[in-house]
């Protein structure tokens, strides 16, 4: 049987070789990938988010996808498309959707259209095309990486959309010493490396275990006190839905898993916050409390 935190600790040794620091972001994305759910990474250009997914990708004994977001991506480009073959027959031309771990890059520069039309894969793990629902492989997870809203041609993606997503990982600016063993890591002649050190079964097993983790009755209080809140205070236009209450007890238990603990704390919570809610709620003009801010205040408070 795998062991849960040896399969973390050698993911995150391999991705080691190509990547300086980040370990909250690693951790969480690691969290996503044994909860079975998705993850947005955000940040400004440049700070590496495309590199963890693949670091992590290569890490792992599955198959790999990746899709450009553009302002003229479409639908096909993602999921692929049918056609008449010169025997006149309906054949299907499969996407890079049809793969283990796919990474959808600057998923906000996408048409909310095509950004819309992920929907389907993303809750049910399955694509329609033309009159056939065809299943996605297991484990299917999707990494989108999408920059801040200030930035050129990016668009809002859809509350209904960002709400599939299990978290939202801020990926913030590196420190000095994070910053020169990255330019250490860049100087080398040859990129590491990166073993694969889990195979599909292990994932598929772990996120099994997930389910063996214990959630006590106070810790489902504390869980639902807390998206209650988000759905009660002046500054929030539209709280947390039932679906943020279910990923805090995914990610709790995936969370106490890792770290070798048989049930989930209220640390564990307190230290998902943010990720959990950060892309579900909306909230008002907040004299430059931001959404975080309001997150920290429900958290100190319940």
């Amino acid at each position: 049987m795998v062991d849960p935190k040896k399969a973390y600790d050698s993911v995150i040794e391999q991705v080691r070789k190509r990547i300086s620091g980040k370990e909250e972001v690693l951790k969480l994305m690691f969290i996503s990938l044994v909860a079975n759910g998705h993850a947005l990474l955000e940040g400004v250009p440049g700070v590496a988010k495309t590199t963890m997914a693949k670091a992590m990708a290569d890490a792992v004994q599955a198959d790999f996808g990746r899709v450009q977001g553009t302002s003229d991506l479409e639908f096909k480009d993602i999921v692929g498309y049918t056609f008449i073959d010169s025997n006149h027959q309906i054949q299907v031309k499969k996407g890079p959707i049809f793969t283990n771990m796919l990474l959808i890059d600057e998923l906000n520069r996408a048409p909310q259209r095509t950004a819309s039309a992920l929907l389907e894969a993303l809750e049910e793990r399955q694509v329609t095309l033309g009159d056939s629902t065809i299943p996605l492989k297991q484990p299917f997870i999707a990494f989108a990486t999408q920059n801040p809203l200030n930035v050129e041609g990016t668009i809002p993606i859809p509350k209904v959309l960002a709400d599939r997503f299990l978290m939202r990982i801020e990926v913030g600016y590196p420190s000095v010493e994070e910053e020169i063993d990255m330019l250490k890591i860049k100087e080398r002649p040859v990129e590491a490396n990166v073993e694969r050190v889990l195979s599909i079964s292990d994932i598929l097993e772990m996120q099994r275990m997930v389910s063996e983790i214990k959630v006590s009755e106070e810790i489902l209080k504390y869980i639902t006190n807390v998206v209650n809140q988000t759905r009660v205070d002046i500054h929030v236009v539209m709280g947390g839905s039932p679906r943020a209450e279910i990923s805090f007890m995914q990610a709790g238990k995936a969370r106490a898993m890792i770290e070798g603990r048989k049930e989930v704390s209220m640390d564990d919570i307190k230290k998902l916050a943010r990720p959990i809610l950060s892309h579900r709620i909306v909230v008002r003009s907040t004299g430059g409390i931001g959404v975080n801010g309001i997150i920290d205040g429900i958290i100190a408070t319940t």
